[in-house]
């Protein structure tokens, strides 16, 4: 399995930027899927996911301004990011995780199948 990340970059504050993962070894369709961020100092918290059908949830501070969606046909996750704010400031990672789909709080200390990607850094400036 391999989750390749892109996108992402700089932006002033209240502007948008879009980060995209292409998914291989697995079927994104199949999968609980989501991404998460770390910013330097914190601890990494879950953003948005996707389930096997189609349900999303967010991050109570990013509901209304980020949106997660799925291309089936290419194997493509997406998150876009709209009205950002200095403090949505991180590393986005795109994951598999099946225990992302249960709750977007330190789900990584829950046992259960996850692949990560490497991440795409995203700054947002005042």
């Amino acid at each position: 399995v391999k989750l390749v990340e892109s996108g992402g970059g700089a932006v002033q504050s209240g502007g948008s930027l879009n980060v995209s993962c292409v998914a291989s070894g697995l079927n994104i369709s199949n999968e609980c899927m989501g991404w998460f961020r770390q910013a330097p100092g914190k601890e990494r918290e879950g953003v948005a996911t996707i389930d096997i059908d189609g349900n999303t949830h967010y991050l109570e501070s990013v509901k209304g301004r980020f949106t997660i969606s799925r291309d089936s046909a290419n194997n493509i996750l997406n998150l876009q990011m709209d009205s950002l704010k200095p403090e949505d400031t991180g590393t986005y990672q795109c994951a598999q995780d099946e225990t992302l789909c249960r709750t977007l709080v330190k789900w990584w200390l829950l046992s259960g199948r996850r692949w990560w990607g490497q991440g795409a850094q995203v700054t947002v400036c005042s």
